[in-house]
């Protein structure tokens, strides 16, 4: 599944996201699976039975069923299954799949993902078809990652991130301040060279791009709707060289900050 292409994955009918009636029950049925089937759910409690293998699921439980599998379903009927189930098939030699179930613990970019889907498929905006093939490559591949990373590499990778996304933000909200790489590094609780390294493989641009970036962008705004001139909005975001900051203004917008006053 992971090398191949996206548009070898195949979608059948019988897409959603629903939340199951009360009486809800799926029947083991004689016929197996002629398709896969990603089943993930988003709340609720109840039982799936994997080829005569019972499941105890909640929030996070995901099945990759294969053809020839046999399954049924049942859930409580107090805290009903709300669930997303997707069918497919893959016209390509298939040699890496993921595992039949797994209990994700990290939700929120998976179920991004899911609903990404089923909102193209519900909507079919333009070019909803391919953009379904790669989303759904992108699920592939975000299990089969999981399963190739340890949980203890995942949690660390998942504090990383955190981190360095919770650095930017601050970047963005105090751009007049002096911001030194040594300082922010011992912000993020990372070495001035790696956080370096990690900041811009995480956010796209290195991280003194990133503050003279945020410094312009919040110029703009000042000069367009805070009524101050050019040498008060350099002064606020820590310019003491009025002609540099304009050269660095003009540099990132094309236009000088007087013109945007």
């Amino acid at each position: 599944m992971l090398h191949a292409s996206a548009t070898s994955y195949v979608l059948k009918p019988g897409i959603a996201k629903i939340t199951c009636e009360p009486n809800w029950k799926w029947l083991k049925r004689e016929k197996p699976l002629e398709n896969f089937d990603l089943f993930y759910v988003w709340s609720g409690e109840g039982q799936v039975v994997l080829n005569d293998q019972p499941y105890e699921v909640s929030k996070g439980s995901c099945f990759l069923f294969r053809p020839g599998d046999h399954t049924s379903a049942t859930h409580h009927p107090q805290k009903p299954l709300t669930l997303t189930y997707i069918h497919f098939n893959i016209d390509a030699g298939v040699t890496e799949i993921p595992k039949p179930y797994r209990q994700l613990t990290e939700t929120v970019d998976f179920e991004h993902l899911l609903a990404r889907f089923v909102r193209l498929h519900v909507t079919q905006p333009f070019g909803a078809e391919v953009e379904t093939q790669l989303v759904l490559k992108q699920l592939m591949i975000y299990l089969l990652r999981e399963e190739c990373e340890e949980p203890q590499e995942r949690k660390l990778s998942q504090q990383l991130t955190t981190s360095v996304h919770e650095v930017a933000n601050y970047i963005r909200q105090n751009p007049g301040l002096s911001h030194r790489i040594e300082d922010l590094a011992k912000r993020a609780q990372l070495s001035p060279r790696y956080f370096s390294v990690k900041f811009k493989e995480l956010i796209g641009v290195s991280v003194q791009n990133y503050i003279i970036r945020s410094r312009i962008e919040r110029a703009e705004h000042l000069l367009h709707h805070a009524g101050m001139n050019v040498t008060e909005v350099a002064d606020a975001l820590g310019y003491r060289d009025i002609f540099f900051f304009s050269r660095q203004f003009k540099q990132y917008t094309g236009r000088s900050p007087s013109e945007i006053r």
